[in-house]
């Protein structure tokens, strides 16, 4: 069989194209969802803290200077999205005309996707006012937030948001390490690099670098003054869980190589050696890993109920319930998208409007929650596509799998649906919290006898307990 019959992803699109291609993917995917949630009328901004400027830039940089349109909350992204493109199918296009397919080629033409990747990297540190310098400072003040703050510093909902979002490019980290190592010399884009002794242990902390941020983020929350809850510890605990799953992967390859030695060269071919018990240990690691994140994303992350005990789901249901109506014509008491939430109480009558959804003492459907902003349709959606995508979990996660899936189209398609998993968790993520806000002001508003009609704008600060 001809090598280009055997990997033909690696000949037409290497990993260091695919690497690029997935982060266009996210890039995408934040300006849609501040698109979508803008057209939604949900203020992402407050929620966010988008409109901030002291939360990530210097009072006196250039940059942090932020108009009041709602546009500028997604149209940069959308720029600097379409930029980055261009550049990336640019040098994509130029590999593929100067390879023709050949396998042969692949290798002496890898300086395109090396100067792709170096272009990339040097717009991403420019100092200069060009390709979206603000996006791009939001970006790197952000991660250097989450990866250098000290453990007295307050850790913002829009962090959060990004180390959450930084947890499904884990293996995309591992991918970044390999591309490296394929584009230094004595590399190869045909094949991923052989991990032998410490190497080995790169990658897999690599891939554990975005939980770490997350499980130090949920113990910053917990050491809070205003905390008095144990949420962030188990929060953290969620995300320690998958330090087992991607540590065991990595020490899956020394058994390999043991069962290489007594069964020859073709045993490491094989993804699943489920005789081992170090193969079974880390499949429980990972089921344990995906279902504690599959309920934690319903019930905290989310709000639902449909995995809450019943003491907690019987209390939601003492509290008022919403009706979605974002296309009723009660929504325009609202104002437009951009505009701050606002409350209307009715003494005639048992319900409220906020933000373009009405509140009713009524039930709601079995397993959402009283506050819901979006169509009722969304939320099953969401929940069973969730269901299916933290499925892949031994994937996402396992280094050991790196060796049979670097000439797969089926693994780069995971990783799309990784990313798109993540797309669709922001909607109702940040959804949940606006509502959770808006709610909150709502009864601190009628326990201080509000006014007929006040205004609710959301906390400029996050709840501690996440």
């Amino acid at each position: 069989m001809d090598l280009g019959d055997a990997i033909p992803l690696s000949t037409s699109f290497p990993l260091p194209f695919r690497v690029l291609f997935l982060i266009g993917l996210g890039i995408l995917g934040w300006a849609t969802n501040l698109h979508g949630l803008h057209l939604l009328g949900i203020d992402a901004g407050s929620a966010l803290e988008l409109h901030s400027g002291r939360a990530f830039l210097p009072i006196n940089s250039l940059s942090s200077r932020v108009s009041s349109s709602p546009r500028l909350s997604y149209m940069p992204v959308y720029r600097l999205f379409a930029g980055y493109a261009i550049w990336c199918f640019a040098g994509w296009s130029f590999f593929r005309l100067a390879t023709h397919s050949n396998t042969m080629l692949v290798d002496t033409f890898k300086y395109i996707p090396a100067l792709s990747s170096l272009g990339v990297l040097t717009t991403l540190i420019c100092p200069f006012e060009l390709c979206q310098k603000r996006e791009r400072d939001l970006f790197l003040q952000s991660a250097a937030r989450c990866l250098f703050s000290s453990m007295d510093s307050p850790v913002y909902f829009s962090d959060v948001v990004f180390a959450d979002v930084f947890t499904s490019f884990a293996k995309v980290l591992g991918d970044v390490w390999l591309s490296l190592c394929m584009l230094l010399p004595g590399g190869s884009l045909l094949s991923p690099p052989p991990l032998d002794g410490l190497s080995q242990w790169i990658l897999p902390t690599l891939m554990s670098l975005p939980y770490i941020i997350r499980f130090r983020q949920c113990l910053i929350e917990h050491q809070s003054p205003t905390n008095t809850s144990k949420r962030p510890l188990w929060n953290a605990l969620k995300y320690a869980s998958s330090f087992p799953v991607i540590f065991l992967s990595a020490a899956q390859r020394n058994v390999v190589l043991e069962l290489a030695e007594e069964k020859g060269e073709l045993v490491m071919r094989e993804p699943w050696h489920g005789e081992h018990p170090l193969f079974r240990l880390w499949l429980l690691a990972a089921a344990v890993n995906s279902l504690y994140s599959f309920w934690w994303d319903l019930t905290n992350d989310w709000g639902l109920n449909l995995l809450k005990p019943r003491s907690a789901e019987s209390r939601s249901n003492s509290r008022p319930d919403v009706l979605p109506s974002l296309h009723s014509k009660t929504s325009s008491i609202a104002g437009p998208p951009d505009a701050h939430i606002v409350a209307q109480s009715h003494s005639s009558s048992s319900h409220q409007v906020i933000g373009g959804a009405i509140y009713r003492q009524q039930s709601y459907p079995y397993g959402l929650r009283p506050v819901l902003l979006y169509p009722l349709l969304v939320y099953p959606l969401a929940m069973f596509f969730n269901l299916v995508l933290r499925m892949t979990w031994s994937i996402k996660l396992s280094s050991h799998l790196h060796s049979q899936s670097e000439g797969s189209a089926l693994i780069l398609w995971l990783e799309v649906a990784e990313v798109l998993r993540r797309w669709m968790w922001v909607f109702i993520r940040v959804e949940w919290e606006v509502a959770k806000n808006a709610q909150h002001k709502s009864h601190m508003m009628s326990i201080s006898a509000a006014p007929e009609e006040v205004e609710l704008i959301p906390s400029n600060r996050s709840d501690p307990m996440y």
